[in-house]
Parts: C-alpha cells; sequence; structure tokens
C-alpha cells in the first residue's frame, strides 16, 4: 500500500497533523476528536491494495469495482456509509494540440475521504496545497475538500476551452485564407485538421457534459456527508462548469461551420478548374476540328488547289483560338 498512498495525513481544525500509519486507527482517532477528518490519496491501486482501504473505510463494492476499472461517466452515488464521486479532469497537450482525459474518484463519509486517481493531470497535490494554506476552509471537513476538487477541475476546463478556441482560430485563418496564400494548407490536411479539432472536443464534452447532474444535486439538493452551508459553493462551481459547456458547445457548431465552409470552398474551387479544363478543351477543339476536316484527303476539294488556302486556314484557327481566349478571360474561366 505504501506505493498506492499518495498522501495521507489527518486534519485537525483545519491543521494537517500526522496521525497513526495504520489506516483504522487513523481513522479512528480523527472520528474520536470530533473535528477532524482523515484524508487519504491513492493513485491506481489494484483489487489486491484497495481491499485493505475498503475494509476499513467499509466502502460500497459497487463504488469499489467502479473506482478500479476507471472509465467511467462523471456521476454522483450515495450510499449508506459514504458518497461516491466521478470526475473526469481533462488535459491540453500543446505539443499536439490533442485533448485527453484522466479519472477522478472520491469517496465521502463520517471523518473521511479517499480519492482514487487514475492518470497524472488530476489536480490533486495543487488542491491539498491550496487547501492545507487555506485552514479556515478545511475546517469544513471532508465537504470542503470535495467542493475544491471539484471547483479545481471545473475551473481547468475553462482553461482548455481556451485553447481550444485558439485551435479554432488558427483553423479559421487556414480555411478562409485566400488560394495560394502561405496561410493555406493542402485540404486533406486542412480537413483531417478540422475533424481532429471535432474529435477534440467530443473527448471535452464526454468530460464535461455529464458532470452537469451531480452539482446540480450537490447544490440543490440534501446530500448525506455534504453540510447544508455548502450549496452555494457547488452552485458557483454548477455555474462554471454551465459557462465551460456553453463554450464547448460553441466550438463543437463552429467546427461544424468551418467544416461545411470548407467543403463548400472545395466545391467551388472544383468547379473553377472544371471550367478552366472545358475552356481549354474548347480552344484545342477549334484547331483539332478544322485540321481534322482537311487531313481527310479527298479528291473534290477545291481548296487544296489554291496557293493561300494554308495561310489562310492558320490563320482562321489562329482567331478563333484568340477570340475564345479572350471570351472565357473576360466571363472569369481562364
Amino acid at each position: 500500500m505504501r506505493g498506492v498512498i499518495v498522501d495521507s495525513a489527518i486534519y485537525r481544525n483545519g491543521r494537517r497533523t500526522e496521525g497513526p500509519r495504520d489506516l483504522s486507527d487513523a481513522l479512528d482517532e480523527a472520528r474520536a476528536s470530533g473535528d477532524a477528518f482523515l484524508w487519504v490519496g491513492l493513485h491506481e491501486p489494484t483489487e489486491h491494495e484497495f481491499d485493505h482501504v475498503t475494509q476499513e473505510f467499509a466502502l460500497h463494492p459497487l463504488a469499489v469495482e467502479d473506482a478500479l476499472k476507471a472509465h467511467q461517466r462523471p456521476k454522483l452515488e450515495v450510499y449508506d456509509d459514504s458518497l461516491f464521486m466521478v470526475l473526469k479532469p481533462v488535459v491540453y497537450e500543446p505539443e499536439s494540440d490533442r485533448v485527453s482525459t484522466d479519472e477522478l474518484m472520491l469517496f465521502v463519509g463520517d471523518s473521511f475521504v479517499v480519492t482514487v486517481r487514475h492518470g497524472d493531470s488530476a489536480p490533486l497535490a495543487q488542491v491539498r496545497r491550496r487547501l492545507e494554506a487555506a485552514p479556515e476552509v478545511l475546517r469544513q471537513g471532508p465537504t470542503a475538500v470535495l467542493y475544491a476538487i471539484s471547483d479545481a477541475v471545473v475551473d481547468h476546463y475553462m482553461e482548455v476551452a481556451a485553447e481550444l478556441q485558439v485551435d479554432l482560430e488558427e483553423l479559421e485563418t487556414v480555411v478562409f485564407a485566400p488560394s495560394g496564400s502561405p496561410h493555406g494548407g493542402d485540404a486533406k490536411s486542412t480537413a483531417a485538421r478540422i475533424y481532429t479539432a471535432k474529435r477534440q472536443v467530443l473527448e471535452f464534452r464526454r468530460a464535461s457534459g455529464p458532470l452537469t447532474s451531480p452539482l446540480s444535486r450537490l447544490a440543490a439538493a440534501s446530500v448525506p456527508f455534504v453540510h447544508e452551508e455548502a450549496r452555494p459553493f457547488f452552485r458557483d462551481v454548477g455555474d462554471h462548469l454551465l459557462r465551460a459547456n456553453e463554450q464547448v458547445e460553441s466550438l463543437d457548431r463552429l467546427l461544424s461551420d468551418v467544416l461545411s465552409a470548407h467543403l463548400a470552398q472545395m466545391g467551388v474551387r472544383q468547379n473553377d478548374d472544371m471550367r478552366k479544363i472545358s475552356a481549354w478543351a474548347a480552344m484545342a477543339a477549334v484547331p483539332t476540328m478544322v485540321a481534322g476536316i482537311y487531313g481527310m484527303n479527298f479528291d473534290h476539294m477545291p481548296e487544296l488547289g489554291w496557293w493561300w488556302s494554308y495561310p489562310a486556314v492558320i490563320l482562321l484557327m489562329t482567331a478563333a483560338v484568340t477570340g475564345l481566349h479572350r471570351l472565357f478571360k473576360r466571363r472569369g474561366w481562364l
């Protein structure tokens, strides 16, 4: 367990204190104090490693199964002895413009908080340091930890949404750049970038969208192991999440519009190319037709005996091609 437990401490009256190494003794000490709680942080425990925690904190087996397997949607479950909440922190990788998600599970009960982290992006270390620097907040017990972690995850949603907005603006610059502009890119690569961006937004929506219901329950209803006074704070986190979800929905709609505009531009360019090809084919058809007629070598063709027939035919073909070229140029086909 020592390699799995990232941090463990008893917080008494908002101050960190080192308690017994045994989780059972530490929990008993926290409950006996009346103004303390135990916070245990775990990182990707196996089933065998988590068995001890399950027994000491009397965690529900269904919640334990979800915490071990991960790949859960954000949710809030209430059991007899604990509260179970799933969060999905979002990570933006600027090198690859990629969005990925990790998972964070919280068990909140009588005088204890157990956090289970899958992945490396969950902001638990920063949240713990920030809370330890604000003992007046930690005095609120496990509720303060639940609020602080939810707030940190949702605030990071806003930062990732801002990064995706920058990527969208770059895509718009590429799509709407004039043909031949250095900002323009290959049509296939541009379409691939747009589809990739839509996949990143979809990954974001899977993390942020389902979290609306759990936060609404924490803000509006009486939930066990959560102080009634915390409702306004969870309501504030819910407002931030609503703004993040609205921004994600806006990004998704804009990406769809950008993709439609890109496909429309590709269609216009293809039509323009077809007009140019048709124009050159029409200009090539005139001398081909005339040369084909005079290349048939019939005996009764009076023009073959005229001394000026060859230059006249050449002049006729040149004049016809020149006239067609000017006509197509004036109509924008060339």
